[in-house]
């Protein structure tokens, strides 16, 4: 396993001193008190012994921007009313949060790097008689270029036309008696009309219909029927019929 170095140590840089003096003081890093801060900071850099300049070097360009910043925050205010008034910590802050997603992003690459080296993966060790297991029915030659969202429109064609024939007045008059579909009764009638026509359209079926039970009724059973392999359905072309075919 190539090992994966995510190297963040504490004040490894004048950003990771500054944000570390920051949530030790506890305070907004958006409004930092430059002045307690940077008193701080320098007290850090006078007791910092290191014989890496390059280092070094850029501590105390940080500790020359805080003494800059701290300056012009002491400096009177402009007597120009529409002058708009910028503050002196914006760039120091936006680099500060910049600094602090980073240095979590990569604690959290370091973490998850743990948490995988204590992950063991398991090989594929299904038995032979599984591992070759084979559908008995291909439903994709049984279906073709007719999918199921195909049926469910005609479907949904026919129940609209159902209710169109339905008489919005005279359906109310008197109690209208719960549709019963027996099921097995009607996929013995598909499976009747399957054997004396061999082949036909899906929607001539649905259409010898009488009710809005009735066609769901016969869709779901069409949908068994494919199911095991008892009939296959074909569309030749994208807007034609879907037409079934006593497999």
């Amino acid at each position: 396993m190539t090992n994966l170095s995510v190297k963040l140590a504490v004040f490894e840089g004048p950003l990771d001193l500054l944000l570390h003096l920051i949530e030790k003081n506890k305070v907004d890093i958006h409004d930092i008190p430059i002045v307690m801060i940077t008193d701080q900071y320098m007290a850090y850099i006078r007791a910092l012994e290191s014989e890496d300049m390059e280092l070094m070097s850029e501590f105390l360009v940080m500790a020359a921007t805080l003494l800059d910043i701290k300056c012009r925050m002491l400096l009177p205010a402009p007597q120009d009313p529409d002058a708009e008034e910028q503050d002196p910590r914006a760039e120091l802050v936006e680099r500060l949060i910049e600094y602090k997603m980073y240095k979590y992003m990569s604690q959290e690459l370091s973490d998850r790097h743990i948490d995988a080296g204590r992950s063991i993966f398991k090989g594929t060790t299904l038995p032979a008689e599984i591992a070759g297991y084979r559908e008995p029915i291909d439903y994709a030659a049984l279906v073709g270029e007719a999918t199921i969202e195909k049926l469910q429109l005609i479907v949904g064609a026919m129940l609209r036309r159902q209710a169109d024939k339905v008489d919005p007045i005279r359906s109310t008059f008197g109690e209208v008696a719960k549709d019963e579909i027996d099921m097995e009764q009607k996929m013995a009638y598909v499976e009747a009309y399957l054997a004396s026509h061999r082949r036909f359209a899906f929607v001539t079926l649905l259409e010898r219909q009488r009710s809005k039970m009735e066609i769901i009724v016969t869709f779901l059973v069409v949908l068994e029927l494919i199911r095991i392999g008892r009939v296959s359905i074909r569309q030749n072309d994208l807007d034609g019929d879907i037409i079934i075919m006593a497999a």
